[in-house]
C-alpha cells in the first residue's frame, strides 16, 4: 500500500514538529511546512532518521501566493495530499480595549485565514481521491475564552466553527474534518508565562499537569487514520479536563 501524504503546516517546533515525528512513524511522507526554513531541514532530517521521507516547504499562510506555490509544488512532487494538519499558530496578548489592530489582525490571518488558505488548496484533489483528513488546531481558549486573548480565542473558534462546515460540506466526498483543541501545553508559547500565572492554570487542570506536544500529537494521529472515517465534524479536546 502506497504511504499517505501528510502536509503539516507550522511544523517546524513545538506541536508541529511532533505531529510530524509522529505521522512519520506511522508510515506517512511529511511535508514539513514553515517559514522557518532551517527549523524545517532540523525536522526534516529527524524524519529521515527514523527512516521516514520528509520534504520541506518555505512556507507562509498569510500569502495567498506563498500557499498555491506550495500546494502545487507538493502535487507535481506527491502526487496528493492525504492529510492536511492546520497547525501553524501566534499569540499576541493584551486587554482587548487595548489592543493594537494590527496585533488582531496577524492573529486572524495566520491562525484562521491560514488555515481556510490551506483548505482551498488541500481539498480539489481528496475530492477526486474520495479520501481525506482535514485536522485543525483548535484550543481551549477557543472554547472557553481567555481574559487577553481576544484575537486568539476569536481566530481558535472561528477554526472550530470553520471545521463544523468544512465537515457538512465534505462528508459526502470521504472527507473528514475535526478539530484538536489543546488545554495547557508544554511549548515555546507557554515556557514565557510567569510562574504564578502557571500555576493558576495548574489548578484548573483536574489531571494536575502540563500536557505534552505528544498528547496533542497521537490525538492528530488517531483522527489522520483509517480508522478515524467515521468520526467528522468533533473537536476533540486535549485539556486534561480543564474545560469540560
Amino acid at each position: 500500500m502506497f504511504n499517505r501524504v501528510a502536509f503539516i503546516t507550522g511544523a517546524s517546533r513545538g506541536i508541529g514538529r511532533a505531529i510530524a515525528l509522529t505521522l512519520c512513524r506511522s508510515g506517512f511522507e511529511i511535508v514539513v511546512a514553515s517559514p522557518e526554513i532551517e527549523n524545517n531541514e532540523a525536522v526534516a532530517e529527524e524524519i529521515r532518521a527514523c527512516s521516514g521521507e520528509a520534504t520541506t516547504l518555505n512556507f507562509d499562510v498569510t500569502s495567498l501566493e506563498s500557499v498555491q506555490e506550495g500546494f502545487a509544488k507538493t502535487l507535481k512532487d506527491k502526487t496528493r495530499v492525504d492529510v492536511l494538519v492546520n497547525n501553524a499558530g501566534i499569540t499576541r496578548d493584551g486587554l482587548a480595549v487595548r489592543m493594537k489592530p494590527a496585533d488582531w489582525d496577524l492573529v486572524l490571518r495566520i491562525n484562521l485565514n491560514g488555515a481556510f488558505l490551506c483548505v482551498q488548496q488541500a481539498l480539489p484533489g481528496m475530492m477526486k481521491n474520495r479520501w481525506g483528513r482535514i485536522v485543525n488546531i483548535a484550543s481551549v481558549v477557543g472554547q472557553a475564552g481567555a481574559a487577553g486573548q481576544a484575537n486568539y480565542a476569536a481566530s481558535k473558534a472561528g477554526l472550530i466553527g470553520l471545521t463544523k462546515a468544512l465537515a457538512q460540506e465534505m462528508g459526502s466526498r470521504g472527507i473528514t474534518v475535526n478539530a484538536v483543541a489543546p488545554g495547557y501545553i508544554d511549548t515555546d508559547m507557554t515556557k514565557v508565562l510567569p510562574d504564578e500565572v502557571k500555576q493558576k492554570i495548574l489548578a484548573a487542570v483536574p489531571l494536575g499537569r502540563m500536557g505534552t506536544v505528544k498528547d496533542v500529537a497521537e490525538a492528530v494521529k488517531f483522527l489522520a487514520s483509517e480508522e478515524a472515517g467515521y468520526i467528522t465534524g468533533q473537536v476533540l479536546a486535549v485539556n486534561g479536563g480543564m474545560y469540560m
